[in-house]
């Protein structure tokens, strides 16, 4: 059951006579495989790593200078927290108050 014999071969052969003619099946083959030609150069650039134009440049981290008026350093503001908003506490757990089904 896993290859195709010469009576099957024959068989498939005359199977596609019928369906597309015998003028038909020259061009149906030719553009099959023209597909499966287009088909593999496609796969082929797929599996080549892709060529980067310029190597990634690391880019050098910039430095903002500090807001000053006429050379004057302005004093630092602390950040005003708006009414409403609560700061984000994380939950503390404590060692020794956990629960022994965790173990």
């Amino acid at each position: 059951m896993g290859s195709l014999g010469p009576t099957e071969l024959i068989i498939i052969g005359v199977v596609l006579v019928l369906l597309f003619g015998a003028t038909r099946l020259p061009q149906t083959a030719k553009g099959l495989g023209q597909a499966l030609k287009i088909f593999k150069s496609e796969v082929r650039d797929e599996e080549k790593p892709q060529e980067v134009a310029a190597p990634p440049q690391h880019q050098q981290p910039v430095y903002h200078q500090p807001n000053t008026t006429n050379g004057v350093q302005q004093p630092y503001q602390q950040p005003v927290q708006q009414p409403g908003q609560q700061p984000v506490q994380q939950p503390v757990e404590d060692p020794q108050h956990t629960n022994s089904t965790n173990r």
